[in-house]
């Protein structure tokens, strides 16, 4: 159980560094990487903002239940953007927006169960819903858009 509270501890860590130099890059204070200019991941990385945030008022019982997976959850949506935006290709892009959506589709149900439960107020709840709800708009139209094009076909006469 102590291993699993130190890779925690270490995982909350990794994430706010990331989020620390991500916001250094939007903030013009270092060079903006390609990523940064999509709306998707804009709106993802506030949404990761804004989980780390409400979720520092959860109970110090669910720290490794809820709390850590809310914030994973969210950190995927953009790290998965992020990531895939490195990647050669519009179907492989396309594989990581897919992990990314089923991140804030499971983020969708996290928050729903936070409010539920009381760890979140309803006025919250509906906030970052309404936040996780953009993203997701903004992630499959980023998906779509990648969509498959017609092959090419070589045809000799």
């Amino acid at each position: 159980m102590e291993r699993r509270k130190e890779v925690g501890v270490e995982m909350d860590r990794l994430a706010m560094d990331w989020l620390w130099l991500a916001d250094r890059q939007v903030l013009g204070l270092g060079i903006m990487m390609p990523y940064g200019r999509l709306d998707a991941w804009q709106v993802c990385h506030q949404l990761v903002l804004e989980v780390y945030g409400a979720s520092r008022t959860f109970p110090d019982d669910e720290r490794y239940g809820l709390t850590a997976q809310a914030r994973r959850a969210a950190f995927s949506s953009a790290a998965n953007i992020a990531e895939g935006s490195a990647k050669r290709g519009a179907r492989e892009f396309r594989r990581f927006l897919d992990i990314a959506l089923g991140s804030l589709s499971e983020l969708s149900y996290i928050l729903l169960l936070s409010e539920n439960l009381g760890y979140l107020t309803r006025e919250a709840w509906e906030r970052l819903n309404a936040l996780r709800d953009r993203a997701g708009k903004l992630t499959w139209r980023l998906y779509e858009s990648l969509g498959k094009r017609p092959r090419r076909t070589n045809s000799r006469a």
